[in-house]
């Protein structure tokens, strides 16, 4: 996940998805539009379904050379053959996890609002940080991590930044300028057409 000139894309599935229907979905928006990574968000904890979910995803992802993660289950990373794991818990497991999928695999790890948090995680040796909610929202403690969080790791810190929840348009024309990457999911996933929400949300950036 290099840095880029303008963000990228980093797409979270849903917490709940139905298998006959969404990797052809998925599929569509990862041929709409060019996407970073993809992170395998579901709310189950059970191993057959996040194994069966992530097989399916991840021969769409894979297939068009997009990097796929999985929310918390670091251990199931290297098994079900994705490129890493994104940890919700701030820098408390990072170590841990790049212990466990060595020094290739992509540890990112959700920071919240906390400048402090993300400078532990980046210390402990995770390839990025994400700070959020961006917007209104009731992720994590709904402390809205602000513009200027982004704008100080920006200039200040090269671990590469992502924003997200509750991003909108107004947001992402914000801090365009000051992150790496827009993390999106209910954004795009609850409307009738999410390639083409997409593609109007990424047109925000210019």
């Amino acid at each position: 996940m290099a840095e880029p000139e303008q963000p990228q894309i980093y797409l979270i599935t849903p917490t709940e998805i139905e298998l006959a229907r969404f990797p052809d979905s998925l599929a569509r928006v990862l041929d709409a539009h060019p996407v970073a990574c993809l992170r395998l968000a579901l709310a189950s904890h059970d191993e057959d379904h996040l194994a069966r979910a992530a097989d399916a995803c991840r021969e769409v992802a894979h297939a068009r050379d997009v990097a796929m993660v999985i929310d918390r289950h670091f251990v199931l990373a290297d098994r079900l053959g994705l490129d890493g794991v994104h940890l919700p818990d701030g820098p408390r497991s990072v170590r841990k996890a790049r212990k466990a999928l060595g020094p290739d695999a992509i540890v990112g790890a959700f920071c919240g609002a906390s400048r402090h948090d993300g400078l532990s995680a980046g210390e402990a040796g995770a390839d990025y940080v994400a700070f959020g909610p961006v917007g209104e929202s009731l992720l994590g403690d709904a402390t809205r991590a602000e513009p200027e969080l982004f704008a100080w790791w920006s200039e200040m810190i090269e671990v590469p930044v992502v924003a997200e929840g509750a991003v909108d348009a107004g947001t992402i024309a914000a801090l365009a300028p000051v992150t790496d990457f827009f993390a999106l999911g209910d954004e795009i996933w609850h409307t009738d057409d999410p390639a083409a929400e997409l593609g109007r949300l990424i047109a925000a950036m210019t």
